[in-house]
């Protein structure tokens, strides 16, 4: 057994597959999903059910209002959700649905959380190839953020930092839906949508970024869609 560690489970399809990863690498999986005020609740119902299938014992959903800052159109309502961008364009900049220093947050309550437990690790279902362009994703912040962990902690000051460990930062979503097959990911149980109705909007970034993906493995996307 590795020992512990914290995931971030979103409900996501990214963060899905590094759960299963780090289940398949032999940790205690902590789940962490947050809610931090995004347009619905969707991928939290997403996250509980990925958590029970994956074998998750301990899962936490911790309320943090990020959309008492706003800033974002996942956060407030008044800016709207880009739809309909073309894929070759998403991730040329950084769009509106970026959260400001969201992936900031999650990590450090992971990492608080992680140096409560005396877990060795968290992990984060971030990439950087084929994404949406935000800058919370990149293999430098992450570099970054692993200074943190080493400076700002006690188990830091003490030699043994929390490992920060983004095993799909330089997968191509392809490649993560792939490995995610491998590792008997329920992927009809996650949520990708930026918008969160009854089906996936299909239109989204976010919807853009996963059908493509899910052509190039040669699969059929599982959830439903208004529109493909």
């Amino acid at each position: 057994m590795a020992g512990k560690a914290v995931v971030l489970l979103s409900g996501g399809l990214d963060s899905a597959v590094a759960a299963a990863i780090a289940v398949h690498e032999g940790f205690h999986v902590h789940a962490l999903t947050v809610d931090y005020g995004q347009r619905h609740l969707r991928e939290l119902d997403a996250a509980k059910g990925v958590a029970i299938a994956l074998g998750v014992k301990v899962h936490r959903i911790l309320r943090v209002d990020l959309a008492g800052f706003g800033g974002s159109a996942l956060t407030d309502k008044s800016i709207n959700v880009p739809e309909e961008c073309p894929s070759e364009a998403i991730g040329t900049d950084i769009p509106a649905t970026y959260v400001p220093a969201r992936n900031t947050v999650l990590l450090g309550l992971g990492l608080s959380w992680a140096e409560a437990l005396g877990a060795d690790a968290v992990f984060i279902g971030a990439h950087s190839v084929d994404y949406s362009g935000y800058p919370d994703c990149r293999p430098e912040f992450l570099d970054a953020f692993r200074r943190v962990s080493a400076l700002g902690t006690k188990r830091g000051v003490e030699g043994k930092p929390v490992s920060i460990e983004a095993p799909l930062i330089r997968m191509g979503k392809r490649e993560i839906i792939e490995r995610g097959k491998v590792l008997k990911v329920p992927f009809e149980l996650t949520w990708s949508c930026y918008i969160g109705g009854k089906k996936a909007c299909g239109k989204c970034d976010s919807c853009t970024i996963r059908l493509k993906a899910f052509a190039e493995a040669g699969m059929e996307d599982p959830i439903e869609y208004e529109q493909r």
